[in-house]
């Protein structure tokens, strides 16, 4: 079965070629135009993912060496995200769908990020933790199959890719914050300026992250660079506290389920730090990370999904549309 991804759900326009269940060729155009404004401007997301989808599918085909012809499905992101960006997506999707004559597959954002792992570890096997972490979204869910999900604990506030991105705006850095954080943390002592790391003090498996970005537009406010301490101390500690509260929130989750697998979903997977701490401090555990090219938003966790649902026999009608605040259920 072959399967076409598209995902456009935010600042990426993305094409994949999935075929059973490998991936041919994954195709990513990002938008850099919004790293002037400081984030995503919808409006011309949507109007750069009109301008590239026909070019980026094309290339996906042809680095998969294949045509349209030999599509048996379409998959395209459904939600969440951006409500102009998704409908930009769906309409491309089922416009060529109804012209091939092939179904077109809803799938959510969120699910795509999760069974990326699979791509990763093909061995991987239920049930498994995974710990859903992006800039829209810090979760923690027990995976029991397809469509068996269940909600461990979540974010009351920020998310961390949030908390990343809002604190590169305070610290002046550029768009996106997390790759510009984790940078220049490289060059930082992450325990010389001390932030807090919210709902430790409990059991609970919550997130929050609104009072550690606070903290930080506090400090700023009254520092000055010091041979004492410099403001690449000032970023490793801020992004220390975000990963501290990341690793012990995922050590909890295991324990609580008395499971050993965990997976990494989402773009902040791609931390280095997050990565190095949790090997670190979970070493008897199997912890999963996504190849870094499918931890941000990317098209093959879409064809990929889309075929494994197709797989199933599940049948979906072409009126579907786009839903901006869609859910993982």
């Amino acid at each position: 079965m072959t399967i076409l991804g598209i995902e456009t759900s935010c600042d990426e326009t993305a094409a994949s070629i999935c075929n059973d269940g490998e991936i041919l060729s994954s195709v990513v155009s990002r938008q850099i135009i919004h790293s002037k404004f400081g984030g995503v401007v919808p409006e011309i997301a949507s109007r750069e993912h009109e301008l590239l989808l026909n070019n980026v599918v094309n290339e996906a085909l042809n680095q998969s060496k294949m045509n349209l012809s030999q599509l048996d499905a379409i998959a395209v992101t459904q939600g969440p995200g951006l409500a102009g960006t998704l409908l930009t997506g769906i309409s491309f999707a089922k416009g060529l769908g109804i012209g091939l004559q092939i179904p077109v597959v809803p799938i959510n954002h969120l699910e795509g990020h999760i069974f990326a792992n699979f791509l990763a570890a093909k061995q991987l096997k239920y049930p498994f933790v995974c710990l859903l972490v992006s800039g829209g979204h810090t979760q923690l869910w027990l995976i029991n199959g397809m469509e068996k999900y269940r909600l461990l604990g979540e974010t009351r506030d920020d998310a961390a890719g949030e908390a990343f991105d809002k604190g590169a705006r305070i610290l002046g850095l550029g768009y996106p914050g997390g790759p510009e954080i984790e940078k220049l943390a490289e060059n930082g002592n992450p325990s010389k300026v001390f932030f807090p790391r919210s709902l430790l003090s409990k059991d609970s498996l919550e997130f929050s992250f609104s009072g550690l970005k606070t903290s930080l537009l506090y400090f700023m406010d009254d520092f000055e660079e010091t041979s004492e301490t410099s403001i690449n101390d000032v970023i490793a500690s801020y992004q220390q506290a975000i990963i501290d509260t990341l690793i012990e929130k995922v050590r909890r989750a295991l324990l609580y389920t008395k499971n050993e697998t965990c997976v990494i979903a989402g773009g902040v997977a791609a931390n280095k730090c997050l990565r190095n701490g949790l090997n670190i401090t979970l070493p008897g555990k199997n912890i999963i990370y996504p190849d870094l090219a499918f931890c941000t938003d990317n098209a093959a966790m879409i064809s990929y999904l889309g075929e494994l649902k197709l797989k199933n026999k599940r049948l979906y009608p072409i009126d579907f549309s786009a839903i901006p605040n869609q859910k993982l259920e």
